[in-house]
């Protein structure tokens, strides 16, 4: 009762003066609610009615409410509270009222067994939570006696009426217990006392099932009554009869639905691979439904084949396992595979003429796994009887991911054309999956296939066949090693033969060429058969994302083999880029687009993003070249951008022009992204990789860097207060210092310069970051005489106050931003070579670094009091661990700053919540100072010390918080 109470005195508060709980206003309330046209008068209705359906007065107004002269709305209403009284207040009922409160809805559920169906759900749901709640102890047989109470024969309702109220009571029965709230000794009690009960159900529901008197009605109710129960985990082997029953019960159209869902339920149970004599058979009666399943497919019944694909992978794949154990029924077991491959390979395409193939994938998986977990002798034994299988699998879902003709393509909704594209990542999926069982015969397979394919002479192929096989090799070469492969070769002979009248064959044949980019680097004679196709297709708007794409990984992994086609690379791209063939939105073909833009769909891709691959690819590609070279190739490269870019810093700004602005730098971030003439990358990728030697002189990117500064810095005078172009710049800088690292020094007075501008007109996430970023590469940057500390610590303790999480987690993390670990750490200004001023911190360095020192001295009070505003509830709580972050910091390196600071920012009254006692604000401080070590409990003071601020501590609404 105390808890109700105090809920309802949470849910009251700050409302108008709360009308009394009666019937009458109940009723006005649920007619506000559903006939209201206003919205906030519906809302403030319906928060209305969940006090009182919580409240003492609910006791009394249920029953009211379910009287007969009231409509179906209000009466539904009424069994809704009575629900939610009996289900969450349970301990509020005085035991001698269980047997009245009991015999009551009895009385209830046999009145509306012939009245509103959904009010009658809800009173057997508002009685099964009531049985729960009294079993084992206090009804210890509530199933029997509710079978026993229904088939009374005085009761003034029909037999079919009582039938269908008596199986509703059933079904909701194992419903309610599984999300009920009863605790979790009581829920083993309760389900044991449930599974003893299944003896007084089950021999009803086969009696109404099998009799043949019983209406359509009646025996779906019975189906939907056993798929409830068999969920409570039955076991299976007394589930046997019921089972039968509702495999010829398949045979009735009105019935199958039902019984799919019931047959599917109980061999799904995970305790159903104990009962392997029961599952053997099931079997025959799975394989007795092939003709069934044969008819439907030939009259294009999808609902039909779809169920009876259902049930056949539900005993596959749930007992595979199992059932491959039994040595001696491997027959039956192969037949239920081969059925299983009919529903993979079902004829039509998918989504269009079928949905049921997609079923059967995880099925293979699981019985691949199971077959290689065998030890290597009976391993072997069924590696004889079902590589045929997958071999016989490949050939399905390569026939099953084809193209439709073009014509039949082009009726495709955008919608069915997203589907088959993630059904043919799922057979990609599938296939690279396969290649662990069938191995290097597989590359063989699809190899000896395309090479008949292509230089048969007998009849012309189809592109889609082709297309198909193109993508097996590119599922298998995307994510297996083949650079051992010995048809490889052979496959990067038949690439330029493939005759490409298609975009979807040439999209393939591009990603497939893009797959092997890391073979062809340990091939480098093969790259000039496949390059020009390559280049060809970089100047087809329509090929844009797979062209550029597999340009950009042939230059990432085989950048050591390209200078001598350096030039010509360069040249067509830079054509392309000038004629802005894929600076538009360009749509990426359904069946390759996860590849290239996971997570975004087909007419989702970034404006411009193809010319921001290609200069990455053309960044790769420089940084194998001579410094000279790579000078000479930059000028052609960028003058014209940077000429452009001139004439826009000149304009008044305006939409147009800042797209523009922002596609230049751009263009310039991704060059600088992947141009590392030191090779810094390759550090990381093994000492076996080829590197040139070191170029000595001037890093190209710092030259380009310098010249470009002053008109960066003009862009930047006029757009200081458009975050777009501002990220645009900060990302030429952040890409540029993670490339250069150390050989970025040149460049840090003009940057420290240009951020103090940045944070003297408005703080930004993106130049917080920059700044972040700087700091973890070049730790020195604090010592530059350029950089005002001061500004910038005062812009980051403004942008905490800013509404973006990601402005106010960039300020944190400027703050208290984790250092860089020594292996990833630069070469250090030998200034900074003591441990003391190797970290990348702000407040971390203020005792070594003096600016930072003197800053964090003069304006830390200013820090705690804006770290303390959020905490007090002007920021969100999911930011609370960044604040907690800063406390910590404050505490660990300025203790004695932090001890004087925080007791005077705490003192004034109402701050920083006017809900905070001071004996509240006292607790908090002492306890922040206290802990120096122990980050974890900080945040949780943090949290805790938030919710009281809020008003929200001890209440359910942060219980998980």
């Amino acid at each position: 009762m105390e808890r109700r109470e105090e809920q309802r005195g949470a849910a009251g508060a700050g409302e108008a003066p709360a009308l009394d709980f009666t019937v009458e206003n109940v009723e006005k309330a649920l007619h506000q609610l559903y006939y209201d046209p206003n919205i906030e008068n519906k809302n403030l209705a319906q928060k209305w009615l969940m006090q009182a359906q919580v409240s003492p007065q609910a006791w009394h107004f249920s029953w009211q409410l379910l009287q007969p002269d009231k409509v179906p709305e209000i009466q539904y209403f009424g069994a809704s509270a009575l629900h939610i009284k009996i289900s969450r207040y349970w301990s509020d009922i005085p035991t001698d009222q269980y047997e009245s409160l009991k015999a009551q809805l009895f009385t209830q559920i046999t009145r509306f067994a012939s009245g509103s169906k959904i009010v009658l759900t809800r009173l057997c749901v508002a009685l099964a939570s009531l049985a729960l709640s009294m079993m084992p102890d206090a009804w210890p047989c509530a199933v029997a006696d509710m079978v026993r109470l229904f088939q009374a024969e005085d009761s003034p309702v029909d037999g079919q009426g009582r039938c269908l109220a008596l199986l509703e009571l059933l079904t909701v029965l194992p419903e309610e217990f599984q999300t009920s709230r009863l605790p979790q000794y009581r829920k083993g009690l309760v389900r044991t006392s449930l599974a003893v009960e299944c003896g007084a159900v089950f021999p009803l529901l086969e009696q109404l099932l099998q009799q043949p008197s019983s209406p359509s009605c009646v025996r779906q109710k019975v189906l939907k009554c056993f798929s409830s129960w068999v969920q409570l985990e039955v076991p299976l082997q007394d589930c046997e009869a019921l089972i039968q029953a509702a495999f010829t019960a398949l045979q009735d159209s009105e019935l199958f639905d039902s019984s799919v869902e019931a047959i599917v339920n109980a061999i799904s149970q995970p305790d159903a691979q104990r009962y392997v004599n029961t599952l053997l058979k099931l079997i025959p009666l799975v394989l007795g439904l092939q003709d069934q399943l044969r008819q439907a497919v030939q009259s294009g019944d999808m609902e039909t084949s779809h169920g009876i694909c259902r049930i056949a992978v539900a005993l596959g794949e749930n007992h595979s396992r199992a059932l491959l154990d039994q040595v001696e029924h491997w027959q039956s077991f192969l037949a239920l595979v081969n059925m299983i491959m009919f529903c993979t390979g079902i004829p039509g395409h998918y989504p269009v003429n079928e949905t049921t193939s997609s079923l059967t994938l995880t099925f293979w998986y699981t019985l691949q796994d199971d077959i290689l977990s065998f030890e290597a002798e009976k391993q072997a034994v069924y590696q004889q009887v079902y590589r045929p299988v997958y071999f016989q699998l490949v050939d399905v879902l390569l026939h099953k991911a084809q193209f439709p003709s073009d014509e039949e393509y082009g009726f495709w909704s955008s919608d069915e054309k997203e589907q088959f594209r993630i059904y043919r990542v799922d057979i990609s999926d599938t296939l690279m999956y396969v290649y662990e069982m069938l191995g290097a015969e597989l590359l063989s397979n699809l190899y000896d296939k395309l090479g008949r394919l292509l230089t048969s002479s007998e009849e012309p192929y189809s592109w889609q066949h082709t297309e198909a096989l193109l993508y097996g090799f590119q599922s298998i070469a995307e994510t297996i090693d083949v650079n051992y492969s010995d048809v490889v070769p052979g496959l990067i002979g038949l690439i330029p033969r493939i005759s490409i009248s298609n975009v979807q064959l040439a999209d393939t044949v591009m990603f497939t060429i893009g797959a092997l980019s890391e073979w062809l680097a340990d091939h480098p004679v093969m790259i000039n058969s496949v390059l020009p196709l390559v280049l060809h297709a970089l100047g087809n708007p329509e090929l844009s994302v797979s062209s550029v794409s597999t340009l950009k990984k042939i230059c990432r992994e085989c950048k050591y083999d390209l200078p001598p086609y350096a030039a010509n690379i360069v040249a067509v791209s830079q054509d392309v880029l000038m004629k802005q063939i894929h600076k538009l939105t360009q749509s990426v073909h359904p069946s390759h687009h996860n590849q290239i833009c996971p997570g975004l769909t087909p007419c989702c891709v970034p404006q411009t993003s193809q010319c921001m691959w290609l200069m990455q690819a053309l960044g790769f590609l420089l940084s194998a070249l001579q410094v000279e070279e790579i000078l000479k190739n930059l000028h052609s490269l960028i003058s014209p951008y940077i000429q452009q870019l001139e004439k826009l810093a000149e304009e008044i700004p305006n939409p147009s022009n800042k797209l523009a602005i922002v596609h230049i730098l751009g263009l310039l971030s991704n060059l600088f992204t992947t141009l590392d003439v030191s090779h810094h990358e390759d550090d990381h990728e093994g000492s076996e990789l080829r590197k040139l030697p070191v170029p000595q002189g001037p890093n190209p990117v710092v030259v380009v860097l310098q010249q470009v500064f002053q008109l960066i810095q003009k862009v930047l005078s006029k757009w200081l207060n458009d975050a777009q172009v501002v990220e645009a710049v900060c990302a030429i800088f952040e890409k540029s210092v993670k490339t250069l690292l150390d050989d970025f020094a040149p460049m840090v007075p003009q940057l420290c310069e240009m951020l103090g501008r940045m944070y003297s007109t408005i703080p930004q996430a993106s130049a917080l970051d920059l700044t972040r970023q700087a700091l973890k590469r070049k730790p020195d940057l604090f010592l530059c005489e350029r950089l005002d500390v001061k500004t910038v610590f005062q812009c980051a303790v403004l942008a905490l106050k800013f509404p973006e999480a990601p402005t106010v987690k960039a300020s944190c993390g400027f703050f208290v931003s984790p250092m860089l670990t020594p292996e990833h750490q630069p070469p250090l200004h030998p200034v900074l070579l003591c441990p003391g001023l190797q970290r990348t911190e702000l407040l971390p360095r203020c005792g070594e670094v003096e600016p930072v020192g003197k800053v964090v001295q003069e304006d830390g009070r200013m820090l705690l009091i804006a770290v303390l505003e959020a905490i007090g509830g002007q920021a969100s709580r999911s930011l609370m661990d960044c604040f907690a972050d800063i406390l910590f910091a404050l505490n660990k390196h300025c203790f004695s700053l932090l001890s004087m600071w925080i007791k005077e920012a705490l003192q004034p009254p109402g701050f920083p919540s006017a809900r905070l006692s001071p004996e509240q604000k006292d607790t908090f401080s002492q306890q922040i100072l206290r802990e120096r070590v122990n980050k974890r409990r900080v945040k949780e003071m943090v949290k805790e010390f938030t919710l009281l601020c809020r008003g929200l501590h001890g209440t359910d609404y942060t219980a998980d918080y």
